[in-house]
This record gives structure tokens, sequence and C-alpha cells, in this order.
């Protein structure tokens, strides 16, 4: 089993900056990528950034890359997603979840419960 649990989110005003955290735990933890995925409200679920297993391959959305980093920190087994510049369109319940097919965020599977980020002055 493989358990997710994020934080960090929270009130920024545009053009600030957040980070958040996935911790995670369970025996399958190593041998899964993490994803981060966001659902604004009356939107789909969409795919933000990933990282592989290793922690040596990245993957971004267009509407993100430049001003989101993802890492991961193994020791730890958590995976960050330190998002700058951010903008009013990024608000949204952001989700970790497991990808067991880096980088195909449709395969995401064990879900975390969810972190608000709102973006607003």
């Amino acid at each position: 089993q493989l358990q997710l649990v994020e934080s960090g989110g929270g009130l920024v005003p545009p053009g600030g900056s957040l980070r958040l955290s996935c911790a995670a735990s369970g025996f399958l933890v190593d041998y899964y990528a993490i994803g981060w995925f966001r659902q604004a409200p009356g939107k789909e679920r969409e795919g933000v950034s990933c990282i592989s297993s290793s922690g040596t391959s990245t993957n971004y959305a267009e509407s993100v890359n430049g001003r989101f980093t993802i890492s991961k920190d193994n020791a730890k087994k958590t995976v960050y997603l330190q998002m700058n510049s951010l903008k009013p369109e990024d608000t949204a319940v952001y989700y970790c979840a497991a990808i067991s097919m880096y980088p195909d965020y449709g395969s995401a599977s064990y879900w975390g419960q969810g972190t608000q980020v709102t973006v607003s002055s």
C-alpha cells in the first residue's frame, strides 16, 4: 500500500510563492513516480508536474513550466512543488498521486486528500 499526504496550501497574493509537500509512506513508495495534479471549481482535474521514482526526471505542464519546480527528498520520502509567480488561475485544490508509468498522468493512483491553493489579492 501507499499513502500520500499533502500540505502547504494557503492564500497568497498574485506574484507570490508557495511550497507544497507530499509525504509518502508504505512499502510501495520507492516504485512509483509522484505527480501533482490540480482541480479548479468547474474544471477537470489536470496534471501539473511529475517526478520519476529516482528523482532524476521531471515533467511540467505548459501552463506552469518555468514557474513551478518539482523535487524529491528520497530520505524523507517527500516530494515538493515549489510554486513561484503565482497567478489567480493557479487557484485550485492540489493533489499528489502515485504514477505507475512516468510521465503518464493517466496512470495515477493512491491519491492524497488535497490541499487548497488560493491566489488572490
